[in-house]
């Protein structure tokens, strides 16, 4: 089997989903902008330090689609893929996919954003495979605020792609993967892919990638 495993934010999207969701969230006014923003900025901050508390973090970022439901959250997920999304997939990053999509390899979205905000977008760049920090649904099907399972950040991406290819009666050891990442905290998997390429790379990536010999790819321009 060959894998194009890509990560999304700031690799495939020139920004960061789970934030802009909160941010949409604010702009509809679901929640306090008095305590919001900046509670969002500073769990935007550990993740860029590579010391968030995911747990922490998805009950924060879950409350307000928990507080409005399941038909309310979805239609407004539409307006955010429409206003904020969409505009946002560059045809750079489309073509990239579609590079290894014609090679015929399994195209797998690796992102330690929750699967409310991230299957449209997966679907929106033809994914096979989401590998998502997933939430925890009720006896009604509703997120509860938790985390189900292993949540896919840093050494959890690892753990997720290997469940997965069990499920394919497969490891990586046995697969020619490659990793498109931006994020430190995604040196994990970048170790354990034949072929990592850092992709819109933070300054420390990328010093690490050069020191390794690893491909650099920019899509855009980063801030």
């Amino acid at each position: 089997m060959k894998l194009a495993l890509f990560d999304l934010d700031h690799t495939l999207l020139p920004l960061d989903s789970d934030q802009s969701w909160g941010e949409f969230t604010l702009s509809l006014g679901w929640v306090d902008p008095d305590t919001f923003q900046a509670k969002n900025n500073g769990f935007y901050a550990d993740y860029l330090a590579g010391c968030l508390d995911i747990h922490a973090y998805v009950r924060f970022s879950t409350a307000a689609v928990r507080e409005k439901g399941p038909a309310a959250a979805a239609a407004a997920h539409d307006l955010f893929m429409e206003s904020v999304i969409r505009p946002a997939i560059l045809p750079a990053a489309l073509d990239l996919v579609e590079q290894h999509r014609r090679r015929g390899e399994r195209l797998v979205m690796v992102t330690a954003t929750n699967e409310f905000v991230t299957r449209p977008i997966a679907e929106a760049f033809g994914m096979d495979v989401l590998l998502a920090v997933e939430l925890e649904r009720d006896a009604h099907g509703h997120f509860t605020g938790e985390i189900a399972g292993v949540p896919s950040l840093r050494e959890g991406k690892v753990t997720r792609v290997q469940q997965w290819l069990a499920t394919q009666g497969t490891s990586l050891a046995d697969v020619q993967a490659t990793f498109y990442s931006d994020s430190l905290n995604d040196l994990p998997l970048l170790e354990q892919v034949q072929q990592p390429v850092v992709t819109n790379g933070s300054a420390e990536l990328r010093q690490t990638a050069l020191a390794r010999g690893w491909r650099i790819l920019d899509l855009f321009e980063t801030p």
